[in-house]
């Protein structure tokens, strides 16, 4: 290994010098080569001259080469990288196992979910001892009722590295079950049928589909969308009939724009299917009978500019969540005769300071899934308006939003709340009586006491003068006096709001003395419909200075050791990992960038790349020079300087569809070919799997190990987890 100027030591001297200092100096030198022979040599990329050209401006991207997925070069590179993130973080190969152990053992082994009543079926799953994966199951009537296993997951698992259940849905009838699975990780799935009655699976299967599907009523007919092989979009909707060859497959409707998917679904009340076309600020629903699956689908309202809705059925009517001259969405209904815009009559209006996200019919009440300065409201409201309330919450900062309510004709209304100190508890409220009965709350092995821990909410003030809300969450016995390592997660994409909600693996950072907090940057939607649209298109940085100004006020506040600030994001959020440590790479100690979006001008430009066009509304076409420039301006692949960066911990699939394993892979060889520090700059790719990682309900947390035994070696905390002393 080649030992740089930069750790020449002090003490070389000329030939004139003392012997006796000319032997010290020998050994100091001696002591600094094994040192560094000690350390594991990182893998050079080689370079390949490309030169990319868009609006007469010229890039160079050396690493362009790593696109071609076949290519055995490119396969060795990536398992040369994550050799050398082994070797690297061998030291912590017992902190691993600790985590991991610490983390499967909070989980319940043998555990189920709250039974959810579908005609005259209560519907539930549940997880055995040694199973990775859920077991599907039903009874008929009533509770106590013998159990009928529906399917397995952990048989249909078996033989296959990755595995993904997609989804399923349960025939009119209840004789049949139609579900899918994905085998590899890029989101191709192969929809199969089970009969229930026999326990047989049918001969036929529909393979290289999305995961949406919806039987019709008519009890024989399956919708279900299909993708383009190359670039995702779901684009066509086929009419499947039982017991014929998929390939006899009737195509129903197709979206045309390439700009927009589609996919199928079902009103609550089973009376209607829908097709929705949609991109990220417009839709369109057609309708059709559900009885009546090999009619024409039917447009409601045609697609317009920056018009984004969404419909239900009840009655005689169709209701609509609507932005049409509401920023924050209003209520609005018609007849099911005659449901265009021109017939809309107002339900709920829109207020400036409360984003209505969701509704639910019953058939006393509606639900409104609100959110105001950032926090979720449930809102109970009988059809003729003489009951109005809001579910009461207590905890500063939490999450509470309507379950599965499939039935129409109940009085009660379950719902899920969580927080950073509450697990995922399910409840029934009595919408009437306004009485609510926890069913379940997901249990915490392992001793876990939420009145050891504290959660708080501030705010951050932007360098605009936004306010930034900011999530935390630590150990009462955490010393708040600016000498704790704080971990920072953020997202801030695409109108997805960050949520406190609790993770019992965070519980293995909490418990050694990290404080965790979550800044709701804008670009999500927490703060109304305006903090998304501040924070995309040409409005994109304040995503990125937002997350820099939560970091600044926690550590003036006194929550984090300046010293010791790490951040954490995935995909989108991978990307606002790349931007803020080009901006302030002295804030960070060290980052852990999951799937990261980071080389957004060469993917945008690139429309043969999944998902591409389909966003186009979130980030602009850089085939247009305004948002080219904008682009490049904070593009994190194409910023990176000579200059010092935080310890880097970047994760990847090898199947990713979503953001495509070479995006990380060239950055992390741009910042080893650039960078001045001789801080870790770790690439982790997992060969068999996708945007989400490995799979599996215990096995996936040897990756959570992984990154949390990263930040607790660079915090200087390996030891067992304990409580905090002050």
């Amino acid at each position: 290994m080649i030992v740089k100027d930069s750790i020449k030591p002090r003490c070389f001297q000329s030939a004139t010098a003392r012997p006796l200092s000319v032997i010290l100096c020998l050994m100091s030198v001696a002591a600094t080569l094994a040192s560094a022979a000690e350390e594991p040599s990182a893998p050079v990329a080689k370079k390949i001259p490309k030169i990319l050209e868009e609006h007469g401006h010229r890039r160079e991207d050396p690493y362009f080469w790593m696109k071609e997925r076949e290519n055995p070069a490119v396969i060795e590179y990536l398992k040369q990288e994550n050799d050398y993130l082994n070797r690297s973080l061998a030291h912590t190969t017992n902190l691993q196992t600790a985590l991991f152990e610490e983390i499967v053992g909070r989980i319940k082994k043998d555990d189920d979910t709250v039974p959810v009543r579908i005609k005259d079926y209560y519907y539930y799953s549940r997880f055995v001892q040694g199973g990775e994966y859920a077991i599907h199951c039903r009874k008929k009537g009533r509770l106590d009722a013998p159990e009928e296993i529906i399917l397995d997951e952990n048989d249909l698992a078996k033989g296959h590295e990755f595995f993904s259940f997609a989804g399923d849905d349960i025939h009119p009838g209840q004789k049949l079950v139609a579900f899918a699975v994905d085998t590899v990780g890029r989101r191709f799935n192969t929809i199969r049928f089970k009969n229930l009655e026999t326990g047989e699976f049918l001969p036929h299967s529909i393979s290289n589909v999305t995961e949406n599907f919806v039987w019709a009523e008519d009890g024989k007919t399956l919708f279900y969308a299909k993708q383009d092989p190359n670039t995702l979009r779901a684009y066509r909707i086929f009419r499947h009939t039982l017991g014929t060859e998929p390939s006899k497959d009737v195509l129903a409707y197709e979206e045309k724009d390439e700009t927009f998917s589609c996919y199928v679904s079902r009103s609550k009340s089973r009376k209607y299917l829908f097709v929705i076309s949609h991109h990220l600020q417009s839709t369109e629903y057609r309708m059709l009978a559900a009885d009546r699956p090999e009619s024409e689908f039917q447009l409601i309202q045609a697609r317009e500019p920056e018009h984004i809705y969404s419909v239900e059925h009840r009655g005689d009517d169709f209701y609509f969540q609507t932005n049409w001259k509401a920023k924050n969405h209003r209520l609005m209904k018609a007849p099911v005769a005659s449901p265009s815009k021109l017939n809309w009559q107002e339900v709920i209006p829109h207020r400036e300071d409360v984003l209505l996200e969701g509704f639910v019919i019953f058939r006393d009440h509606m639900v409104l899934q609100e959110r105001r300065e950032g926090l979720n409201r449930l809102r109970v409201r009988s059809w003729d308006g003489k009951d109005d309330h809001y579910v009461e919450f207590d905890e500063p900062a939490y999450l509470a939003r309507t379950g599965a309510n499939p039935e129409m004709e109940t009085g009660s209304l379950r719902y899920i709340y969580t927080s950073l100190t509450t697990p995922s508890s399910t409840y029934d409220y009595d919408m009437a009586k306004r009485q609510r009965v926890l069913r379940k709350r997901v249990e915490v092995l392992g001793g876990f006491d939420p009145a050891n821990y504290k959660t708080e909410r501030r705010f951050a003030r932007a360098r605009d003068g936004q306010r930034v809300p900011i999530s935390i969450v630590y150990r009462k016995t955490t010393p708040l006096n600016g000498k704790s390592p704080l971990l920072l997660q953020g997202y801030g994409s695409y109108g997805s709001s960050s949520e406190a909600t609790f993770a019992s693996p965070r519980l293995s950072l909490l418990d050694r003395g990290f404080v965790f907090a979550i800044a709701h940057v804008r670009g999500g939607q927490e703060m109304g419909r305006e903090w998304y649209e501040s924070g995309r298109l040409l409005k994109k940085k304040n995503t990125f200075t937002d997350f820099i100004d939560c970091a600044e006020l926690l550590v003036k506040e006194g929550y984090a050791d300046p010293k010791r600030v790490y951040a954490m994001g995935g995909s989108a959020g991978g990307l606002l990992m790349g931007a803020v440590i080009n901006m302030r790479p002295d804030l960070f100690h060290g980052v852990v960038a999951a799937v990261p979006f980071v080389d957004v001008v060469t993917t945008m430009l690139d429309d043969t790349i999944p998902l591409t066009t389909f966003e186009y509304e979130e980030w602009g076409n850089p085939h247009k020079k305004e948002f080219y420039d904008y682009m490049l301006s904070y593009s994190p692949y194409d910023n990176v300087e000579a200059k010092g960066y935080p310890n880097l911990l970047v994760t990847t699939g090898l199947q990713d569809s979503q953001v495509q394993y070479w995006e990380p892979a060239k950055w992390v060889a741009r910042l080893r070919a650039l960078k001045t520090d001789n801080n870790r700059l770790l690439l982790y790719t997992n060969m068999g799997a996708g945007h989400g990682g490995a799979t599996g309900r215990f096995k996936r947390h040897r990756e959570t190990a992984q990154d949390y035994a990263f930040l607790l070696d660079l915090a200087g905390k390996l030891g067992s987890a304990q409580e905090v002393k002050p």
